[in-house]
This record gives structure tokens, sequence and C-alpha cells, in this order.
């Protein structure tokens, strides 16, 4: 069992949407940092709840998919509101494409849901202790998801909307602000994926594996 010290108001945020494997994450994380206060979110939107009052967060174990965000777009939305905080994606899914795509967007490592208690601590350790997984090179990728990393949680946000298909109104309806500032967010996002149209920044969005929530 790794061995580390931390502080009592260390916080590590738990994000997924399965309770019993909140539960083992829990488990390994009190494994790693007995010590640190866990706080535990089943959707997207709390988990940014409580990432946005955790003063002392110092690791995000955010689940791959979650309601409130599909493929990567929770790793994006987590990455421009903290970071500063190493974020570790838990998925079932293929590990060598996942974790290229998740690191391309701002995610420290990668650790599958089939790991067992010893190599979740090991994972989580790492995390801590500041190492990154390495990714393989993909300039044109990279360079789009550098220009990903530039948007601000809410241009992240209108662009979820974008994805899935949603209009303007719909979208100001959605998170609470004016049409008007729907469209200065546009076409600030446009400008900073340096594309010409809503379709452009779609067709952008998904070669770094963002997609539009699912239709429950």
């Amino acid at each position: 069992m790794p061995e580390t010290s931390a502080s009592e108001e260390e916080t590590i945020l738990i994000a997924d949407d399965h309770p019993l494997f909140r539960q083992a994450l829990a488990m390994a994380v009190r494994g790693v940092r007995p010590g640190a206060a866990i706080i535990e979110a089943g959707t997207v939107a709390a988990a940014l709840e409580a990432a946005r009052g955790a003063e002392k967060l110092a690791l995000v174990l955010l689940d791959l998919r979650m309601p409130g965000a599909e493929g990567f777009m929770g790793v994006a939305l987590m990455h421009a509101q903290r970071p500063d905080v190493p974020i570790i994606v838990v998925s079932s899914a293929d590990a060598a494409g996942s974790a290229r795509e998740a690191v391309r967007l701002g995610a420290t490592g990668f650790l599958g849901k089939h790991e067992d208690l010893a190599t979740m601590e090991k994972v989580i350790a790492a995390a801590l202790a500041g190492e990154r997984i390495a990714a393989p090179a993909d300039a044109p990728l990279d360079a789009m998801a550098s220009k990903l990393a530039g948007l601000t949680p809410m241009q992240l946000q209108v662009l979820h909307g974008v994805l899935a298909g949603r209009l303007n109104k719909q979208i100001a309806h959605d998170l609470g602000i004016a049409i008007p500032t729907v469209k200065a967010h546009m076409t600030a996002i446009l400008r900073k994926l340096d594309v010409a149209n809503r379709t452009q920044a779609v067709l952008a969005a998904r070669t770094l594996g963002l997609t539009p929530p699912a239709v429950e």
C-alpha cells in the first residue's frame, strides 16, 4: 500500500454515477490519503459545483461517462474550471485510446474500472505525487486540444449545447444567460478554435472525442 502524508484539509473529489464504484474509489483514496476529505458526485453538474467550492482540492477522479456529459466533455469542463488540479479519468472503455484523448484534454491519467484495489491506490498515489502518464504524439489533434483548452468553462458549456444541436435561445435557457451572451460566447469559441462556423466547431470538437449528451 502506498505510504503518503497529507494535510487534514486536503480534499479529493470522486465523480461517478455508480454508488458501488464510488465506494471502491473511496476505499482506494483512504488507503493513500487516510486524512483527506472525500466529496462524492453522481453527475457532471454536481462534480463541477463541488470542484468550484473545494479550496483544498488535490485530485479529481472522474468517470468518463456520467449524466450531463458524454465522451470527453466532462474532462474538458473539469479541466477548464480547475486547471490546477490533477484529474484521473475512470472508465471501462479501451484504455489506450481513452487515456490518449483524456490526457490531451487535461487529464493526468487513466484508471480502468476493472483494476484491483492495489492498482487503484498506485494510480492515485502517482497522480497526487504530480506524475503524468505518457500519450502518443499526434500533432494535429494536440494543436486542436490546445485550442480547446483555451475555452472558458462557460464557453465549453455553450459548445456542449451546440454539440447537442441546441439553438441559441435553448442554450440561453439551459444556462440561465441571455441570448446575446450566448452569441458572444459562440463568437469567442469560433475565434479560439480558428473555425468559421458552428458546423466546423462541432467537427473540431468531435475529433477530440467530445460527443453530444445522450438522449434519455
